[in-house]
This record gives structure tokens, C-alpha cells and sequence, in this order.
């Protein structure tokens, strides 16, 4: 089974991951861990903080010699902004001098408050930010190259950045990432890249943010991931959950989910067809995304992930409270980005792959890798005996 957990504050001095149930054998190397990261940094619209805050990577156990030890993989991710935040941030005793007061509405600051009993919403704010995600993206490397050895790869694209929808019908493939990550918004639609680009300058004009929509496709993913037996084990299930984690996400759509709803049973479901030549059942069709009754059926993974506009805006202009004197306030303003949907693409990756990669771990088995795949390549070859 494979599990993660992160630590650490977005102006804390480090993040920490813990990757468990990695086989041993899986070659890791930190050039590979922050290629991810540095992606996780893309797209038009980024904050100086992108440029600001570093990651400094430090591989500190489950790993020896470029390779997994099959013990917990244990990743550091510094923060060279921490001299500036040493005294605020100190884990010693002692209080701020500034606490924040006038919470942001659609931010953790005032639940995060009133479910803790802080008076600061620095308190919470801190590790509710998206700075925690570069600590998935370094887990989801780790779970990317496992799958690479069984033949599966992840791919994401914005196909909206707020009212600007691309209509183009293209999904990029795997060969085609490069392509996606040169675009200034990783949009694979060049037409409508332009006119993310035109939105994302407009909001900046006047202080205000965007969300967005990205779409994000598993290819190679083997028959059988996933099961019907109990409600947490249904893949699309899984993939929902670890998407509605990433911060600001709000809706998840598994292959083509409201639109079929909107359909008749005889147009809404992909028909079945015998490939003779490859000895593998197909879909004519994939408006399910790859997935039917919580099992994945051979087809690519696809889900789109929707992302409100950040909280945190250069002009703050909503109403709020300030906790301390109740008066009517706005909010205070922390460094942001006018739009972090293209990162939030690699960010979804991530959740993917560990999703992915944990389902084929419980699905094939192994302590190393050479065992998994193995077990794999078995599966693999007795679905077509069978067959």
C-alpha cells in the first residue's frame, strides 16, 4: 500500500514528505525530483514569489545510491526565504507582534481560527497554502517513475482559464508534454491561449484572480485498478478525493459526467468492441474516463478539475470582520498570484499518479521493483490467455 504524508509551513523553514510503500529497486535521483518541481513553478500569471521562494531539495532517507531501499522515502524542501521569517515563524515560545486580524473570505483564515481558537490567522493560513503542495509534486515524482515501469503515463492541459474555454477537442499524449509546458498557460489549444493570456493581464489590471479548469488523462493504465466491493475502493472515488484536496480545487468531473447526465442510456455509455488483432476489449467511446464501476477498464484516465479564483487578492475589496474589534474591515493581503491554474495541472498530475500508483501497488504486489513488474507483466499476459 502506498501512503504520504506531508509536513511543514508555506514561510516555515522546510517542507518534509514521507513516502511509504515504494518498492525497493525504483531509481530516484534529485535532478528527477526537481524537474517536478520546477513545473510545478510554470504559467502565466505567477506571483514574484514563484521567483522568491526556492526549492531546495534534500533527499534524507529510503533511498541509497539513486536507488529505494523499500523503506520510507524521506524528502526535505527548503524554503530560502526562511531568514526572513525566522522570528515570525519560530517554533520557540514567545507571540507575534502582528497578528492578523481581518481574516480573507473564501480562505482557511476564520474557520481555521474558530476551529483551533487562534486569535492570528497566520496560525492557520500557513499551512492551509498551496505552498504545500510542492511536497505532493516531490511524493508524485517518486510515484510517476514506478508507474513508468508498468507502461502508464500522466499528461494534464487547462482547457479554461476563467470565461475562457478552449473548444478545441485535441488531448495531448504523453510525447506532447514539452509542447503543453511551453505554452504560457500549458494551455495545448493555441488559439485559445491567447485569450487565457488577454483574461489573466486583464485581472492583474485591477488586482482581482482566476480560477480555472484543467483536464488531466492517465494513458497505459491497465485494466482491473480499483473495485466495486466496498466505497473506498472505487478508483473514481479516490481520484475524486485526492483532487478536491489540492487547495482551491472545488469540483471534479470523471470522464464526461455532467454532460452524460444530461443524456439517454442508449447515447451515454461506451460501447464494447473485440480488438482481435491486440486480443483486448475497447470502448468505442470514453465518456466514462476509463473507469466503470470503480474499476478502471483499459481505456486512458481522464478527469477535469476545477480551481475557484485564489482567495488572496492585490486589491482586496470583499467585506470582512475584523476578529478583534468586529468592525467591518477587508482583508489583508499576502504576496499571490493573479491565476495558479497551470501549476495546479502538474499538481493534479501528482494526484493522479499516487492514486494510480498505489492501486497498482495493491493490485500487483512486490517488494522490489523488479517483483512488481513481474506480477504486472503476469496479469497482463494472462488477460489475453484468457481472453
Amino acid at each position: 500500500m502506498l501512503r504520504y504524508l506531508t509536513a511543514g509551513e508555506s514561510h516555515g523553514q522546510g517542507l518534509v514528505v514521507i513516502v511509504e510503500g515504494l518498492p525497493a529497486g525504483l531509481e530516484v535521483t534529485e535532478e528527477m525530483i526537481q524537474a517536478e518541481l520546477s513545473r510545478r513553478r510554470l504559467g502565466y500569471g505567477r506571483g514574484p514569489r514563484m521567483r522568491f521562494e526556492q526549492d531546495e531539495l534534500t533527499l534524507i532517507g529510503g533511498i541509497r545510491h539513486g536507488r529505494t531501499l523499500g523503506s520510507p522515502v524521506a524528502i526535505e524542501i527548503g524554503n530560502t526565504e526562511w531568514p526572513k521569517w525566522t522570528e515570525e515563524m519560530s517554533p520557540a515560545p514567545g507571540r507575534t507582534e502582528k497578528p492578523l486580524t481581518k481574516p480573507r473570505p473564501g480562505h482557511a483564515d476564520l474557520p481555521g481560527m474558530q476551529k483551533y481558537g487562534f486569535v492570528d490567522a497566520r496560525d492557520a493560513l500557513e499551512r492551509a497554502s498551496a505552498r504545500e503542495t510542492a511536497a505532493r509534486v516531490a511524493a508524485g515524482s517518486l510515484a510517476k517513475a514506478l508507474l513508468a515501469h508498468l507502461g502508464v503515463q500522466i499528461v494534464s492541459h487547462v482547457i479554461q482559464m476563467g470565461p475562457v474555454v478552449s473548444k478545441s477537442t485535441l488531448r495531448p499524449r504523453p510525447e506532447d508534454l514539452a509542447t503543453v509546458d511551453d505554452s504560457q498557460v500549458r494551455c495545448f489549444d493555441p488559439e485559445a491561449e491567447a485569450g487565457m493570456v488577454s483574461e489573466i493581464k486583464a485581472a492583474a489590471k485591477v488586482g482581482d484572480s482566476l480560477g480555472g479548469v484543467v483536464e488531466v488523462i492517465g494513458y497505459g493504465v491497465p485494466v482491473g485498478l480499483g473495485s466495486y466491493v466496498q466505497w473506498d475502493r472505487k478508483l473514481d472515488g479516490l481520484l475524486a478525493q485526492a483532487f478536491v484536496s489540492i487547495q482551491a480545487v472545488k469540483a471534479v468531473e470523471i470522464g464526461e459526467g455532467f454532460d452524460v447526465a444530461g443524456r439517454r442510456g442508449s447515447d451515454a455509455h461506451d460501447a464494447i468492441v473485440w480488438d482481435r488483432e491486440a486480443r483486448v476489449y475497447r470502448r468505442e467511446s470514453n465518456r466514462s474516463g476509463g473507469i466503470e464501476a470503480g474499476i478502471s477498464n483499459g481505456e486512458p484516465l481522464v478527469a477535469r478539475v476545477a480551481m475557484k479564483p485564489l482567495a488572496t487578492l492585490n486589491r482586496p475589496v470583499l467585506k470582512t470582520v475584523d476578529t478583534v474589534t468586529k468592525e467591518e474591515t477587508v482583508s489583508f493581503k499576502e504576496r499571490t498570484d493573479v491565476t495558479a491554474v497551470p501549476a495546479m495541472g502538474v499538481v493534479a498530475e501528482t494526484a493522479m499518479a499516487l492514486v494510480v500508483a498505489g492501486e497498482a501497488m495493491r493490485k500487483f504486489g512486490g517488494d522490489s521493483l523488479d517483483e512488481l513488474v513481474r506480477n504486472h507483466d503476469a496479469y497482463l499476459a494472462d488477460l489475453a490467455q484468457r481472453a
